[in-house]
């Protein structure tokens, strides 16, 4: 056991360091504390925010019709709501446009085709039901379905970007059937 006794000592004192989280650092200077980290949420909507009022739009963001510089967005409020093109819905477990999305995605190509800085991100979202990959599946789907109707009405395709959010930046944080409608959507972010 004598021959053991350095190694346990060791050993003991190893996990000792690494049970208490090893060295201190010392304090930080007192200070006005770091800045937030950027937030990542900028196009798109709430992302599940808790605090919605605690976003700084700041003022990079304009309507599409100003004369500011190209890059800049167009989001609508803080929950990427009244933009300047609206939502198309979609039915529960479906990517299908309903003759309502077309009426709403022909207005859209009209807005384009007069606006030919303008780009516009095509989101796709669902509702909370399903698996994350599901979901991404079907939001990808939705988006693809609203650019191919776009490209259809003759918006080029370079000036359209898909992306799938699945279920993860809900419209409406409700667990019902009134939110989940209205988070089963293409959402469209409009940028110069």
């Amino acid at each position: 056991m004598r021959r053991h006794a350095p190694v346990l000592l060791a050993l003991l004192a190893a996990f000792a360091l690494v049970a208490c989280g090893g060295p201190k650092r010392p304090p930080a200077a007192a200070g006005p504390p770091p800045p937030p980290p950027p937030d990542e949420e900028l196009i798109g909507g709430s992302g599940g925010r808790s605090d919605p009022d605690a976003v700084d739009w700041g003022p990079d963001i304009s309507p599409v019709d100003s004369d500011s510089s190209l890059g800049e967005v167009y989001l609508g409020d803080e929950y990427g709501e009244g933009g300047p093109l609206a939502d198309v819905l979609f039915d529960y477990d479906r990517a299908t446009l309903s003759p309502e999305a077309r009426a709403t995605l022909e207005q859209h190509a009209r807005w384009l085709l007069s606006r030919p800085s303008a780009h516009v991100v095509i989101e796709g979202h669902c509702d909370e039901r399903g698996t994350v990959e599901y979901n991404l599946a079907l939001g990808d789907q939705r988006a693809r379905a609203a650019m191919e109707y776009l490209l259809s009405l003759g918006v080029p395709a370079g000036r359209m970007t898909v992306v799938s959010l699945g279920k993860e930046r809900p419209l409406d944080p409700g667990s019902n059937e009134a939110a989940w409608a209205r988070n089963r959507r293409a959402h469209f972010v409009v940028r110069r």
